[in-house]
C-alpha cells in the first residue's frame, strides 16, 4: 500500500501525472471558479452590476443557480448604459417583471456551448449563421468574422463575445458589449 507521503513526493517530483485546470479569465476585475454556480460568479464582477440587480428583480436567481446547464451571453454595465435613457430603470419597476424576464432570458440558452461549438456550427451552416433559441423562444443567430464572434437578436442588434468561456459549475457565461431584445 503506498502511502499518501509517497504519492505527493512522487507528483512534486514530476513522477505522477496530476491534472491541471485552464484558469478561467478574469471578469469585471474578478475571478471567475467554475466550482461556482452563474450568480455566485456574477455578483463578483464589476462589469455585471447591472445585470445582477436585474436578475433580482426578475427573481431568476433561483433558477441560474439550479442545475442547468445554461450558457447566458452576460451584458456588461456599459452595454445596459447604451440603451436608451430610462430604459433600464422601467425595466427595473415591479409592474414590468414580465418584460424584464423576457429580456434576460433572451440572454440564455439551454446546455453548455463553447465560444468554439458555438463559432464551429456558424461557420458550418449555408448561410454563416448558427440559428438556435434563447430558453424565452426568441431566436438568436451566431456569426463568427474572423476570431470574433457575435450573437444576434431578433431585430439584427449585433453583440461581440469580448470575454468567452467562463465556465461554471451550472454552464458557461460569454460577456457580451450589447443587450440583446427580443421582438
Amino acid at each position: 500500500m503506498t502511502s499518501y507521503k509517497a504519492l505527493a513526493a512522487a507528483a512534486l517530483l514530476g513522477l505522477i501525472a496530476t491534472p491541471t485546470l485552464a484558469e478561467n479569465p478574469m471578469v469585471g476585475g474578478a475571478a471567475m471558479f467554475e466550482t461556482k454556480n452563474i450568480v455566485e460568479n456574477a455578483v463578483n464582477s464589476a462589469d455585471h452590476t447591472t445585470l445582477v440587480a436585474a436578475v433580482k428583480a426578475a427573481d431568476l436567481v433561483e433558477t441560474l443557480q439550479s442545475d442547468g446547464p445554461f450558457t447566458v451571453f452576460a451584458p456588461v454595465n456599459d452595454a445596459f448604459a447604451a440603451l436608451p435613457a430610462g430604459t433600464v430603470d422601467t425595466l427595473l419597476k415591479p409592474e414590468n417583471k414580465a418584460t424584464l424576464t423576457k429580456v434576460l432570458t433572451s440572454h440564455v440558452v439551454a446546455g453548455d456551448w463553447s465560444a468554439s461549438q458555438i463559432a464551429s456550427a456558424a461557420r458550418a451552416s449555408a448561410d454563416g449563421f448558427y440559428h438556435f433559441n434563447a430558453v424565452s423562444g426568441d431566436a438568436l443567430s451566431a456569426q463568427a468574422k474572423g476570431n470574433k464572434l457575435y450573437i444576434y437578436d431578433e431585430s439584427g442588434n449585433a453583440a461581440q463575445i469580448t470575454i468567452s468561456d467562463v465556465d461554471q459549475s451550472n454552464g458557461v457565461i460569454h460577456v457580451i458589449d450589447t443587450v440583446l431584445l427580443p421582438k
